[in-house]
């Protein structure tokens, strides 16, 4: 691995199954994280923008990473990604598209959203673990962010 770390992921997850997963996945990672994880599309925002429940941040770095599922409750994903995209201070964080939906108008929304990644979260427990230890390899370990 080239990068060291410690690196902060932004886990935008409602399903709290998934999201025990890639907690449990990502933090037996060999790089050190933190993963911050909210349930909601708001709850992303307030993090990223260090608002309402996250005001008292003002000194924490962006994360170097945002792990996004599209649909969520009060902010749907791809909502999320279009306001991380038009703010120049957040567009240039990374921000993988993990989803159940493999349909093809989903895949092309996150693009246009201008997603770095789209990711189908597998069904099988041992395959969804090995993904995510795969997307902690790339996106900590191997992926260069501007801040690092």
């Amino acid at each position: 691995m080239l990068n060291r770390g410690p690196f902060t992921i932004l886990l935008v997850e409602d399903d709290p199954a998934h999201a025990e997963l890639v907690i449990r996945s990502l933090g037996e990672h060999p790089l050190a994280n933190h993963i911050i994880h909210v349930s909601d599309g708001e709850a992303a925002l307030d993090y990223l923008f260090k608002r309402g429940d996250y005001s008292d941040m003002q000194d924490a770095s962006l994360p170097h990473v945002v792990l996004l599922d599209m649909r969520l409750p009060r902010v749907h994903g791809l909502d999320v990604l279009a306001q991380i995209r038009a703010t120049p201070a957040l567009s240039i964080i990374p921000v993988v598209i993990l989803s159940t939906s493999q349909a093809e108008q989903d895949v092309a929304r996150a693009y246009e959203c201008h997603a770095n990644s789209y990711i189908v979260k597998p069904m099988d427990f041992v395959e969804f673990t090995k993904l995510m230890r795969e997307i902690g390899d790339y996106w900590l370990g191997w992926n260069y962010h501007p801040w690092s």
